[in-house]
């Protein structure tokens, strides 16, 4: 006992007599923290907000920082990404964002920037930092067609030099969890499409075909929380910079480096977000969904499937709604009974490909209890299947696309119809008014055979005018387009081409296609199309996306299940995916860009993203 008080005595009197002991293991507030700075100003926080892995954030050192550059010192022959910083994106984060770091690398980061404190300021130039990140660590789906995480091997065929700046993000749907996919089901009431639960994500790569950013949706999602689970769809890059995109039950926004903005159960009327959220210049989001609870005609309460649209606020207040059953014919079955059944949209099911449903299958269906995400008429199935939403704000209208009607149809506010680009065929009496007339280039009709149903460019693979067919995307060209005359892009999948399925599934074929209408004379002319001379390699049934893009007068395609076959007489598949990347230059017949993805199963869409919009 002596002996302990001896030496705690001697210990207590060495701190009295040396505080700088004391001051080596702690301080006041708590033990000291020795973060390693490399430059003039901050320590590194790599991935700052969890979610986004291969970015990181020089902090300010309690600096004023201004006239912030940024410059990712690339890999031998790789793509030098460069942008400044504004002011106020400092002070958000803390410090310097640093967007675009190689993964499993020690990266070389320059910056450039003032520093202020007390008065004084110093300019400093070119500062390097090291910073070392991890893999890619995205899980994959447990399908025997994703063989690398995101993707197995990546093609870089063709960049112009114009087009050698570009980042591209790619969100792609490699398929069903092994034994996670589909774990619960909407039952009360019956229906919905909340078993379409499978894997997904979402990366950018620069034109080296290397990738420089992916975002951690396994951090994003809990997979025992079916409100916090399910494909991420929709990704739009907001004029802000940040992302929005919505899976299963939410919608969300976060920025390029993970920080939240938003992230939000859909409101209590509505269930099952998927393909599109659009952002409108006002601020508010137009959201693809469905209705949690909905009346039929005959009695039975369901849920909805992919036919609703609603318009949400910025505090997540619905605005306005779009019941598509009741503006449109959810009985229009023109399409829905040549549709290949092996593959509508992302419920492939080779064992059904080149079936088709008859007038009996359909009649049937509907006195049946058989609701829920499959091919069908009427309210509670995938009778539409809209899978785009885009804005007019000339006469404040939706633009959508809807695959199950082979049809772009523009709606107002007043819930009216406004037109129907699409076949003329199976329209009831009340639509016949909005149908649009093709016409060519010097404003002459264009006769189509079958109630316009097979137009001269079905057949014709040098040209001419064709529909679209179980299309993708339908997005309006704001730059090009005025009160009267609208510039539309669309990706034309093509099963079911003028209403029928061939003889051979290796006739059919994609196209990327861009229509002008004239809105008052109800007509519409084809200006642009690329891929029927690809034939049918470059066949994607099902996603895919077109869209133009102003900052390089360009137009963006996505071919996203190119190569997808089936054997028809099997029932298997005997190719598997290769999404394709092409950017044109307006009006090329040949891509500027060309990009192919294997390895990777199915793609769903892709974009350039803007660091300017992200970081100024």
């Amino acid at each position: 006992m002596k002996i302990k008080k001896i030496i705690s005595l001697s210990l207590l009197a060495s701190m009295v007599l040396a505080p700088n002991l004391a001051l080596a293991v702690g301080g006041v507030s708590g033990a000291k923290i020795d973060y390693q700075v490399q430059g003039k100003i901050g320590a590194i926080k790599l991935n700052p907000y969890g979610l986004s892995p291969l970015s990181a954030v020089i902090v300010d050192g309690g600096y004023e920082l201004s006239d912030v550059s940024v410059t990712i010192v690339p890999k031998p022959n790789g793509q030098t990404i460069s942008y400044k910083v504004s002011s106020n994106k400092i002070k958000t984060y803390g410090g310097i964002p640093i967007f675009g770091l190689y993964p499993s690398y020690l990266n070389t980061v320059k910056v450039s920037y003032t520093k202020s404190a007390f008065g004084k300021s110093e300019k400093v130039i070119d500062e390097v930092y090291k910073i070392a990140t991890g893999g890619v660590n995205i899980e994959p789906s447990g399908s025997l067609m994703q063989r690398g995480v995101p993707f197995e091997k990546v093609e870089v065929l063709k960049v112009d030099k114009e087009f050698e700046d570009r980042l591209y993000l790619v969100n792609n749907t490699p398929g069903k969890y092994s034994a996670k996919s589909s774990q619960a089901i909407w039952n009360n009431p019956s229906g919905g499409a909340l078993e379409w639960d499978e894997a997904s994500n979402a990366f950018i790569v620069d034109t080296k075909g290397e990738i420089r950013w992916y975002l951690d949706n396994d951090k994003l999602m809990d997979k025992n929380n079916i409100y916090n689970r399910g494909i991420m769809m929709g990704f739009r890059q907001n004029s802000d910079g940040a992302l929005s995109f919505g899976f299963g039950q939410r919608y969300v926004k976060y920025d390029l480096m993970g920080r939240e903005i938003f992230n939000r159960i859909l409101p209590s009327s509505y269930i099952d977000f998927s393909h599109s959220m659009s952002q409108m210049p006002n601020g508010n989001y137009l959201l693809r969904v469905a209705l949690a609870n909905v009346k039929r005609p005959d009695g039975k309460n369901v849920r909805s499937v992919r036919d609703v649209i609603i318009e949400v606020d910025k505090n997540g207040n619905v605005v306005d709604e779009w019941r598509l059953f009741e503006i449109l014919d959810p009985y229009r079955a023109n399409i829905i009974k040549v549709l290949d059944q092996g593959a509508v949209c992302l419920n492939v099911d080779v064992s059904k490909a080149g079936k088709t449903l008859s007038n009996e299958e359909l009649a049937k269906m509907d006195t049946s209890e058989i609701f829920g995400d499959i091919a069908g008429t009427g309210v509670g199935r995938n009778w539409a299947h809209v899978n785009s939403i885009d804005y007019d704000p000339s006469d404040d209208s939706i633009i959508i696309s809807s695959r199950h009607q082979s049809a772009i149809i523009k709606i107002g506010r007043d819930k009216k119809v406004k037109w129907i680009l699409g076949a003329h065929k199976g329209w009831g009496e009340k639509y016949k008014k909005a149908l649009l007339q093709p016409i060519d280039k010097n404003g002459k009709n264009i006769i189509c055979e079958d109630d316009y149903s097979k137009c001269p460019g079905y057949k014709n693979m040098e040209g001419g005018f064709d529909f679209i067919w179980t299309q993708h995307t339908a997005f309006r060209i704001d730059e090009k387009s005025n009160k009267r005359y609208i510039y539309i892009t669309a990706f034309d999948n093509g099963d079911a081409r003028a209403i029928t399925q061939p003889a051979f599934a290796s006739m059919k074929y994609s196209r990327a296609v861009v229509y002008k209408i004239d809105q008052k004379n109800k007509t519409v002319e084809q200006i642009w199309e690329y891929g029927k001379q690809r034939g049918n390699k470059w066949f994607s049934p099902i996603t895919s996306l077109v869209e133009y893009y102003k900052d390089k007068n360009s137009i963006m395609v996505y071919s996203a299940s190119a190569g997808m076959a089936f054997d028809l007489s099997k029932g298997v598949a005997i190719g598997e995916p290769k999404p394709e990347i092409d950017e044109f230059k307006w009006g090329a017949k040949e891509p500027s860009v060309q990009i192919r993805f294997s390895g990777a199963s199915t793609g769903y869409q892709a974009m350039p993203i803007d660091l300017e919009k992200a970081f100024k």
